[in-house]
């Protein structure tokens, strides 16, 4: 693989120290994500100020309203020029999003469950069945809606693969390298293992953000990907 397929979440209370952890990494990461944290402390601002820099911006606000908020707030996301969104994956939430986001370049990325959940997760949900089966209801519900892209655990991964296709956007959070604390993820893969299975790009936090040498921590994890 010759691209970077990290993406460095931003998961900092101000925007000061992610510009401060960008400055560090330099051009060793091109692909950023802005969550609920950062958004709430910095906005769309930031996002804007990330894409001035040349940066690819990755908002991770997994929206789930009525359609028509949804709509419209997507509408507003597309205008600034990011590069992902994420939105809850129901029917239609997904569908309200790709109406919102119209003709532009913003792909959208449809959340199947998140990272933190299992199966008890799940049922307290009311949901009586196996994560893999509620990811592949999404991930096909996500594809007949027009949305490009899956967040999804690296567990699913190679399923997902499967189901999607070679051109759909497959995202995966929950990407620890071999030692690495779990910390509040339940499902989780390496990102040597992510890529191997289908997933286009890894988001990473802690293992990076919190390194002595987030650069140096980079460069690791690449090597670990590529002797993959």
């Amino acid at each position: 693989m010759n691209r970077n397929p990290i993406i460095v979440a931003l998961d900092f209370e101000s925007p000061a120290e992610a510009s401060a952890l960008i400055a560090r990494l330099g051009d060793r990461v091109s692909f950023y994500k802005v969550g609920m944290e950062l958004y709430a402390a910095a906005g769309m601002a930031f996002a804007r100020e990330l894409r001035a820099q040349g940066k690819d911006v990755f908002l991770d606000m997994k929206f789930y309203d009525i359609p028509e908020t949804v709509r419209r707030a997507v509408c507003q996301v597309a205008r600034a020029g990011l590069q992902f969104l994420t939105v809850h994956g129901s029917d239609a939430v997904m569908r309200a999003a790709v109406e919102g986001r119209g003709a532009a370049s913003l792909k959208l990325l449809a959340v199947t469950v998140l990272t933190s959940f299992d199966r008890q997760d799940i049922a307290d949900l009311g949901y009586p069945s196996e994560v893999s089966d509620l990811v592949d209801l999404r991930v096909r519900k996500a594809l007949a809606a027009g949305v490009e892209g899956i967040v999804a655990s690296p567990l699913d991964a190679a399923r997902i693969r499967r189901i999607a296709g070679p051109g759909a956007i497959l995202v995966t959070p929950g990407v620890r390298s071999p030692g690495a604390a779990q910390a509040d993820q339940k499902r989780v893969a390496t990102p040597a293992e992510a890529i191997r299975d289908g997933a286009d790009y890894v988001v990473m936090g802690r293992q990076i953000t919190r390194a002595a040498s987030p650069a140096d921590e980079v460069d690791r994890v690449l090597e670990e990907i590529a002797s993959a």
